[in-house]
This record gives structure tokens, C-alpha cells and sequence, in this order.
């Protein structure tokens, strides 16, 4: 009988380091797995927690430039050589001793977790260390020196997937992702983020569909600043839901960066971890309805480290125990008194931002009409219209 769900961690990936004045500071996910371990998610039934190796050059090879990863690991034996042509010794990518190692550990965790759900062995695996979006196959980016998402997906072509569905509800783009996939059409990237008029990295538009070979694999819903949960859900819904169930992937990838949250310092959404809770759920279920709960869910941004990472992680890695946790459910008191202890502040009292009970957050369906007057629709049906022809979807109805 396979593990309900895989989960990669131990505390070696807080090696991933740019430093301490940078906003991707690796103690979320120590909190993260502190908070997990607090509420016995970890030790759930059916949940096996795992560490994971250094990726071989092989195996980055498979999306990277040699020329890149030698650059990379360059960089982390004397961080005074980073090449900016090569995206590292920058303000969001600075080099650090053991940056090559630290990269390739997340990756490798992510492809344990595509293939531990490929083979059977795990029926949903979570990376919450992982979903480093922004990397390209010759360049650092935002905050990302190795595409580990790139790198399990193509692993999972590889070894026999026909079709990977991959959805991103990070608020920034995720252009590395769709840039290395671009024009293969056995991949569908869903990218739903603020628009790049007002966010990095400026790009992500719903016009942009894929490359000639693969027109309709690229999808972009490029929403206002300023959104909350009734809309952001309303876009999820209305895009990600039709496009993944026509498309029927073997397998579905998703990365569930957390800086759309309203208190995030580096973005304008206004969305609370209850809407962030209901998204992995709605994405949990997707994988079961499409592809036999053959689901891989990864990390990514999150910038506001104590209030909103840790709670929104451990809710993702409840849901793919298949032990879901009330947004009502109070944050236990030895983990407060840890952050307390380091930050000065203690931590949120309960798992949820709202005051409602656990209950189905509202927000309006697209089968309610389309409303020209409000940004959320008038970008959804951007996209909608982009898009859903080319995957024989109607852009009202479906």
C-alpha cells in the first residue's frame, strides 16, 4: 500500500542561505516543520518524512546549461567570482559558499517527490522547501539559482508521463517554469499572479499562450493589485479547474507560494491563509478528480516568515495527509513560545486569519455571469478567451 504522502524535509535545506538581510530567509521552514511537527502532522498515519541528496550534474543537466551549474558551483567555493551574466552575485540571487549544494539538495528532493508519486510509491508527495520557480536553464532569478520544479517535471517525462500539469498560484509569475516549457506541448503551465504592470518579474500575460508547437500549454491570469480571497478563488476556479480536466494530466504539479497574503512585504495581494488553505484543497481534490491523486505540491515565495509561512505550509502538508486542520484549530502554545523566543513577538493564535468557522469561503463562481466591470473578470476572460478554444473549451460556460 503506497504512503499517503512524502515529505521532504530535514534541516540540512536551511542551507538554502542568501544571508540575513534577504526576504527568503530559510527560517520559515524550520518553523514550517516545527509547526507540522507541533500539530502531529508528521506523524499522521501514512506520512513519511524524508531527507534528500545533493541532485548530480546529470540530473540538473536535464534542464540546465553545463556552462550554468559549473558557474553555480563556482560561485560556491569563493562567492567573490559570481558572474551576473550568469544571474548570481545579485541584489535577489547573492552568492554563497555552498549555494551549489544547498540548490541541488532542493532539487533532488523534488524529484524524489515526482517520482515516489510516479511509481506508486507515495500517493502525494509535498516539497515545501521546493517550487523555485523563477530559475532559467542558463540564469539565476528571483531568489532562484536551480528550477527544481523544471527539473521533476522533466523527470517525469523521461519516465513515461505523457502529460504533467503544472498550476502556480505563487503572486509572482512563474516564467521559468513556462519559459522552459514553452513549446512542449506534454506540459500545461497555469500561472495565476499580479500583473506584471505592478510585479516582477513583468511578465505573464494572458496573450502569451506557448510556443508554436505548443499553443494553449502556456496559460497566464494576470490579476490586479490589491485582490482578496473572493476573487483570487473566483480566478482559480474559473481557469485552472476546466483547463487541467481537458487537458487529463498523469500527473499534476503545483507550486503554492504564499506572498499573496495581505501582510507579504513584497507584493499587493490581500489574500488571507484561509484562501491559501482553500486553494491547496481545491487542488488536492483536482488531483483525484484527474489524475488518481497522483499530486506533487511544492513551496515557493512567502516572505512574511512567522505569521503566514508556517501556517499556510503546514495546512498544504495536512491536506495531502489526508488530516486536513481547522482554520479554527489554535496554534499550540510551545511552538508561539519558540517564535517568542527568537523573534521577540509571539506567534498567530489560530491556524486561520478569519473570525467565521471552518466553512467554504464565498466567492462567485464563473457560472454566474461575467461581470465587464470588474478587473478579476475582465482579466480572467482575458485569458479565458486566449486560451480555451485552443482546448476546445467554451469561454463562458466551461
Amino acid at each position: 500500500m503506497p504512503t499517503q504522502a512524502r515529505v521532504v524535509w530535514d534541516a540540512s535545506f536551511t542551507r538554502y542561505n542568501f544571508g540575513p538581510t534577504h526576504p527568503m530567509a530559510p527560517v520559515r521552514l524550520d518553523l514550517t516543520a516545527r509547526l507540522c511537527e507541533a500539530l502531529g502532522v508528521f506523524d499522521v498515519d501514512g506520512v513519511e518524512v524524508v531527507g534528500a541528496e545533493v541532485a548530480s550534474d546529470e540530473l540538473l543537466a536535464t534542464v540546465h546549461d553545463d556552462d550554468y551549474v559549473a558557474a553555480v558551483k563556482a560561485a560556491s567555493l569563493d562567492p567573490s567570482t559570481a558572474e551576473d551574466g550568469y544571474g548570481l552575485g545579485t541584489e535577489d540571487d547573492p552568492a554563497f559558499e555552498g549555494m551549489h549544494d544547498a540548490s541541488a539538495r532542493v532539487v533532488s528532493g523534488t524529484v524524489d517527490s515526482a517520482r515516489a508519486v510516479w511509481e506508486g510509491e507515495a500517493e502525494h508527495a509535498v516539497n515545501f522547501t521546493g517550487g523555485l520557480h523563477h530559475a532559467m536553464r542558463d540564469k539565476a532569478s528571483g531568489f532562484c539559482v536551480y528550477n527544481d520544479i523544471a527539473v521533476g517535471i522533466q523527470w517525469l517525462l523521461d519516465h513515461g508521463a505523457e502529460r504533467v500539469a503544472y498550476v502556480d498560484v505563487d503572486v509572482h509569475h512563474g516564467d521559468g517554469v513556462e519559459r522552459i516549457f514553452w513549446d512542449d506541448p506534454r506540459v500545461l503551465t497555469i500561472s495565476v499572479h499580479e500583473t506584471g504592470r505592478a510585479l516582477f518579474p513583468g511578465t505573464g500575460w494572458p496573450t502569451d499562450v506557448g510556443g508554436p508547437d505548443a499553443e494553449g500549454s502556456a496559460v497566464n491570469v494576470a490579476l490586479p493589485p490589491g485582490l482578496s480571497d473572493a476573487g483570487w478563488l473566483r480566478a482559480i476556479h474559473a481557469v485552472v479547474m476546466p483547463l487541467v480536466r481537458a487537458f487529463r494530466p498523469d500527473v499534476l504539479v503545483s507550486q503554492h507560494g504564499c506572498d499573496t497574503h495581505a501582510e507579504d512585504p513584497l507584493a499587493h495581494f490581500a489574500v488571507t491563509v484561509d484562501a491559501q488553505r482553500a486553494a491547496a484543497d481545491a487542488l488536492h481534490r483536482l488531483s483525484h478528480d484527474v489524475c488518481e491523486g497522483r499530486w506533487v505540491a511544492l513551496g515557493g515565495g512567502g516572505y512574511e516568515v512567522v505569521d503566514v509561512v508556517p501556517r499556510t505550509w503546514t495546512h498544504l502538508t495536512a491536506i495531502a495527509a489526508h488530516a486536513p486542520i481547522k482554520t479554527a484549530t489554535p496554534v499550540p502554545e510551545d511552538w508561539r513560545s519558540h517564535v517568542e523566543h527568537v523573534f521577540g513577538r509571539p506567534g498567530p493564535r489560530r491556524m486561520g486569519d478569519l473570525t467565521t468557522e471552518d466553512g467554504p469561503l464565498w466567492w462567485r463562481s464563473w457560472e454566474m455571469g461575467y461581470d465587464p466591470a470588474s478587473e478579476v473578470d475582465r482579466a480572467v476572460m482575458a485569458t479565458r478567451t486566449a486560451v480555451f478554444p485552443l482546448h476546445g473549451l467554451d469561454i463562458h460556460f466551461d
